[in-house]
């Protein structure tokens, strides 16, 4: 798994228009796949941390009898 530390530029601002054309689309457009995901997993252990994938549901079962 890929290890990033990150820093947050907190200088740095911007608005903008969700509405508005932008060239956003054409950008992820032209990076290749594996770029594409590496930045997707960065976002996600931004959001969730790093270990967060470890944490799963527990699952147990229970036996029962048929009357």
């Amino acid at each position: 798994m890929i290890k990033m530390a990150c820093t947050l530029d907190k200088n740095a601002f911007s608005i903008g228009s969700l509405h508005g054309e932008s060239d956003e689309k054409s950008f992820w457009k032209s990076q290749s796949p594996a770029q594409r995901l590496e930045a997707l997993e960065l976002m996600r252990q931004i959001n969730y941390g790093y270990a967060s994938t470890t944490a799963r549901l527990q699952r147990f079962f229970e036996i029962t009898k048929l009357k």
